[in-house]
């Protein structure tokens, strides 16, 4: 077929529909597809009825509560995506300088991430975005709404967490005991301490911390004395009151300067903690996503060796 003939084709289609149909795919609703991109409710659907006619497909099935995805609309997400990504470029929206830019950079990530890179990721933000202001947004729990958040634009997420989009390993860390620094003899190992002290956890709702889950799996006896609503109050907890925790290393090296702990290896195979990055997919801003993804490996790099 000719390019000129494919043209006369979409010379005959409302182009107008593709971010509708983008909106619908990604958002599976047509109320929160129509707030995302400004439309009525009415309008939307009026929209997913002609979207319809044009690929005669369904592309939304109503499946108990919920609304999914057909094969062919599963199939059309992301050359959809790239399509609209690419038309973005062609009409060149302002390309993104570090040097005058005044937007909010948001950051989401737990707490624990936080402490770890925030520091080092604000001062790179402010010396190298001036005008830039950073949020740094943390949370406990993580929703797939959390990763398509207007407001977010990159979602820094551990490993065993899922997520529907893709993601980049940012850097690496692992499980380790922390007790007070006197709180047993020096020859006590991290199993003697995690079998004597009392135990400070957090609680993290319906997710379990895979140290424990390891810990029953080898029949470890332990007793919980202390459950706290965030995991960086641990450090602080155990030096105090001559309990043990398990925490990230990143989170107990830095803190040992401020915290008098003493860290053992965690006595069980367990799986690492690598913490990810996935850009929301919303955010088609490549020359912004390029240098922020940039920071965040300079702030890494500057992280000491564990």
């Amino acid at each position: 077929m000719s390019v000129a003939s494919d043209l006369d084709r979409l010379a005959a289609v409302d182009l107008n529909l593709l971010p509708p149909l983008l909106a619908l795919l990604e958002e599976r609703s047509v109320t929160r597809a129509a707030a995302r991109i400004g439309l009525s409710q009415p309008a939307m659907s009026h929209a997913l009825t002609r979207l319809r006619r044009l690929v005669d497909d369904d592309l939304l099935l109503r499946q108990g509560r919920t609304m999914v995805l057909t094969p062919r609309a599963e199939a059309l997400v992301g050359p959809l995506r790239q399509v609209l990504d690419q038309a973005s470029r062609v009409v060149r929206f302002p390309a993104f300088d570090p040097a005058t830019d005044a937007r909010v950079i948001t950051v989401t990530c737990s707490t624990s991430t936080a402490y770890v890179l925030g520091g080092r990721v604000a001062r790179l933000v402010a010396e190298r975005a001036p005008h830039a202001t950073l949020r740094l947004k943390t949370l406990a729990e993580v929703t797939d709404s959390v990763f398509t958040d207007p407001s977010t634009d990159v979602v820094l997420l551990s490993e065993g967490i899922a997520s529907p989009y893709p993601r980049a390993r940012l850097y690496d860390d692992r499980w380790v005991v922390i007790a007070a620094a006197d709180a047993a003899p020096p020859g006590a190992t991290a199993l003697d301490l995690l079998t004597t002290l009392p135990h400070a956890v957090f609680d993290s709702g319906t997710r379990r911390a895979k140290p424990y889950a390891v810990l029953d799996e080898h029949q470890v006896p332990y007793t919980v004395r202390q459950v706290v609503p965030d995991q960086m109050l641990l450090p602080t907890l155990v030096a105090r009151t001559g309990g043990v925790a398990v925490h990230r290393l990143r989170v107990a090296t830095q803190m040992r300067p401020e915290v008098d702990l003493r860290l053992e290896e965690f006595p069980f195979p367990i799986a690492t903690l690598g913490v990810d990055m996935v850009w929301n997919p919303r955010l088609a801003d490549h020359d912004f996503i390029a240098w922020l993804r940039a920071i965040l490996q300079a702030a890494v790099h500057e992280l000491p060796t564990p």
